[in-house]
């Protein structure tokens, strides 16, 4: 069996998430032009630049967090989308423009000696493993699901990542992710679809998902960027896709009637990171204190199909958001990465699904 080696020579995913924009690249911006973390009287003032991936998600956070804490400190938040080189820079030690970085809990790890320690005053996101909840906020949960129109299999579809493999009893191409950057999830569904348990994942046989994913290639159609998905669904190129599950929340709340399957969902946790060399470190110490309020969270859960990082966000929540969660409490059978495995074959992964996507 051949399984994932442990590369010392780490570095970031080329793209966090696949089809990401350019980024929007702030010049020469520091504390000293922004008015700096605080003012005399050691009250909060200037500004705290945000880069994440644009889009529903910064809107949602916009309504969910930055507005109020604005119109309490003063703060200016500013959001940019952010770009690969300027993430790489600042998280290998660089200085740069952004005081918090979207990112996933693998790049925490990978570069944790770069990352600012949240101070003791920030709320801790318990869903996060111990050893790195000190360096992460922010959390949400992407579950990376498989999706159907309903009136596909009128009788019912498939449940777990075999049934996504048998062809036989749900007919139809399957949509997979087709970028070397976006290999996410591939080798742990593979091999969940052959039949390795939930807890005997890691290390992952590379041998062995590249023999099913093999298996499964001819009924694969592929796409490059996550909104494709929605296109793969409702033109009916595809009867199945796995993917993202905000992707298929977002064509039921359009009004489309989706399936989503939470039966071994892969649970991966999205966080904001706040880099050591972060010119606003006040500022953005300040605005982490907001995210972990339960309340604030079931509003962005209830915007984004994204679920929370505080538990306790369930609680203000509706059962129609809930029914949409992949952590709800009702969702037993999900399955959570592992993060820190991850990390630290992150070149291996890339390096493998590049190689596979070639053929």
């Amino acid at each position: 069996m051949r399984t994932l080696l442990i590369n010392p020579r780490r570095r970031m995913r080329a793209a966090l998430v696949a089809g990401t924009a350019l980024a929007l690249v702030l010049g020469g911006c520091t504390s000293a032009e922004s008015g700096g973390d605080s003012d005399a009287s050691g009250g909060l003032s200037g500004q705290v630049v945000w880069a994440d991936f644009g889009g529903p998600t910064n809107k949602a956070r916009s309504g969910s967090y930055f507005d109020d804490f604005t119109k309490e400190t003063g703060v200016k938040v500013i959001s940019e989308v952010e770009g690969d080189a300027i993430v790489n820079t600042m998280l290998t030690g660089g200085k740069g423009p952004y005081d918090a970085i979207h990112v996933g809990l693998d790049t925490v790890y990978q570069h944790k000696a770069n990352i600012a320690r949240l101070d003791d005053s920030v709320g801790r996101d318990i869903n996060l493993p111990e050893n790195i909840r000190d360096y992460a906020f922010g959390t949400f949960m992407v579950g990376h699901v498989q999706a159907y129109l309903t009136e596909t299999f009128p009788n019912g579809g498939p449940k777990n990542w075999a049934d996504f493999w048998d062809v036989a009893k749900f007919p139809g191409k399957r949509g997979w992710m087709g970028s070397p950057g976006s290999f996410d999830s591939a080798c742990e569904i593979a091999s969940l679809a052959a039949g390795v348990a939930p807890d005997k994942l890691y290390p992952l046989d590379l041998d062995l998902c590249t023999k099913k994913l093999d298996e499964l290639r001819p009924n694969m159609v592929f796409y490059t960027q996550y909104p494709q998905i929605q296109q793969l669904l409702t033109s009916k190129t595809a009867a199945v896709v796995a993917g993202p599950s905000g992707q298929a929340t977002a064509l039921k709340n359009q009004g489309v009637d989706v399936t989503i399957s939470f039966d071994q969902a892969l649970v991966n946790p999205n966080v904001m990171t706040i880099p050591a060399t972060a010119p606003n470190m006040a500022n953005i110490q300040a605005l982490a204190k907001v995210f972990n309020d339960p309340q604030r969270q079931a509003a962005f859960a209830k915007l984004t199909g994204y679920g929370p990082g505080n538990p306790e966000a369930f609680n203000f929540m509706d059962e129609e958001t809930k029914a949409k969660i992949v952590n709800s409490p009702a969702n037993t059978s999900v399955i959570p990465l592992n993060a820190e495995e991850r990390a630290k074959a992150n070149d291996e992964l890339l390096a493998w699904y590049t190689k596979w996507l070639a053929g």
